[in-house]
């Protein structure tokens, strides 16, 4: 998988959850990482680049506010955003503890399928920007090194004589 096309990680103890998520983000056309569980979403976190995390708030083992703690902490995942979703009947505090640990958004479920989608793009196009601002900050680190090593003079911007341009004649 390309860092270009980074995917997006579905995280869900629940084989229905993961599979309407998928059938809601598939016209998005980018890939759909699985994991049942926080432990196999942190082994994909570090397999291939991700743009964005669904997760599931209530999991057996580490739940989400456990797991979204371990992305948070490390390095190479703390900026990938985590859209966390719950039960319309979970506690009500379950929103402020998730924007506490770093969550991005947070939705309930039942969720509507085209506020889930028109969320992800943004994340996916804020990805995408990211990856282009990067790309151009090393083009530029590039040119300065190659402007920095060349010879005296060579390097120089320097004006060009100045020849009078001609008018047409009447």
């Amino acid at each position: 998988m390309s860092t270009d096309r980074a995917g997006i990680l579905l995280v869900d103890d629940m084989e229905d959850n993961l599979t309407a998520l998928e059938a809601v983000l598939a016209s998005l056309n980018e890939p759909l990482v699985r994991a049942r569980s926080g432990e196999e979403a942190m082994k994909a976190l570090l397999r291939q680049p991700i743009a964005l995390v669904l997760l599931d708030i209530r999991m057996p083992g580490m739940d989400g506010f456990e797991t979204a703690a371990h992305i948070k902490r490390l390095d190479q995942t703390r900026d990938v955003p985590i859209i966390f979703l719950t039960g319309a009947d979970d506690d009500s505090g379950y929103a402020f503890r998730g924007y506490a640990t770093g969550a991005a958004d947070y939705l309930t479920k039942p969720f509507d399928p085209w506020v889930l989608r028109a969320k992800v793009s943004v994340f996916l196009d804020l990805y995408r920007k990211g990856r282009e601002v990067e790309r151009l900050r090393t083009e530029i680190q590039t040119l300065r090194r190659r402007v920095g090593d060349a010879p005296q003079g060579r390097g120089e911007l320097r004006e060009q004589p100045r020849t009078p341009r001609s008018r047409p004649r009447p």
